[in-house]
């Protein structure tokens, strides 16, 4: 018994109509998926605390300028660049961005980094001339860290006095610092707590100067900002540790 034309027609609708709903619902379904993806990849990249490289977080109650700039020493384009090396030792390889800035230095910093040559000892510099064609800074200070197995945050200090120290003596007015221990293999200090200790020793080397320059015996340049290299998931704790040592400057 065939239907009548107008049963068949309601029939036809009711499978299309369900057809439509079921694209609709898929649609829906889809739109909200995405939006939940994009929600928790932001909120896994919030928890994470990673900045943006480039970006820039600004250090409150300094002496002078201070910021924490998220980028690689081998990219600063800086009158000076100041950078950390353990000893020179088969053990302590490059990683990072002293990699890159070894690559672009054209492998300089292996040919020196030799028990002959420049060994790493805690507090021993070397000053480069940047070579045309290689880094966009124009000099790089090379800071010893001395051995890394017995590394401690405490040694921070006495770096943080050669970096203001060096750079007032080459009269160079924008510092432009990275700790690269991280870099150099080592893993289990937070960067604040290095930051922080680079700080209190930077602080001290400034308050000397200021002693030096108010009874005429100065003959360096006053700094006048400071800008500290970190990784995009180390800023914040980096500009923290910063924070912390000002404070307790002020004390």
């Amino acid at each position: 018994m065939s239907l009548p034309s107008s049963w068949k027609m309601f029939f036809m609708m009711r499978r299309a109509m369900r057809f439509m709903t079921a694209v609709v619902i898929f649609s829906v379904a889809a739109s909200v998926g995405s939006l939940v993806g994009r929600s928790l990849m932001a909120q896994s990249s919030a928890a994470s605390g990673a900045i943006a490289k480039g970006s820039e977080l600004r250090i409150t109650d300094g002496p002078m300028p201070m910021r924490v700039l998220v980028e690689s020493p081998a990219e600063t384009d800086a009158e000076l660049q100041i950078i950390c090396l353990f000893r020179s030792e088969p053990s302590n390889t490059l990683r990072g961005s002293l990699v890159e800035t070894n690559e672009k230095l054209k492998g300089l910093l292996d040919q020196v980094r030799k028990p002959e040559l420049f060994v790493g000892e805690l507090g021993e510099t070397l000053l480069i001339a940047v070579p045309a064609g290689s880094l966009k800074a124009k000099r790089v200070l090379i800071v010893g860290l001395g051995d890394s197995g017995g590394f401690v945050p405490e040694r921070m200090e006495l770096v943080g006095t050669i970096a203001y120290r060096e750079t007032n003596r080459l009269g160079v007015r924008r510092l432009f610092f990275a700790p690269t221990v991280i870099d150099g293999g080592v893993t289990k200090y937070t960067t604040g707590e290095v930051a922080e200790r680079v700080i209190g020793g930077f602080l001290r080397a400034a308050r000397t100067e200021m002693v030096l320059k108010d009874a005429g015996a100065s003959a360096g340049t006053a700094i006048e900002e400071l800008t500290y290299l970190a990784g995009p998931t180390h800023a914040e704790d980096t500009r923290q540790g910063i924070e912390k040592a000002i404070a307790e400057a002020r004390k």
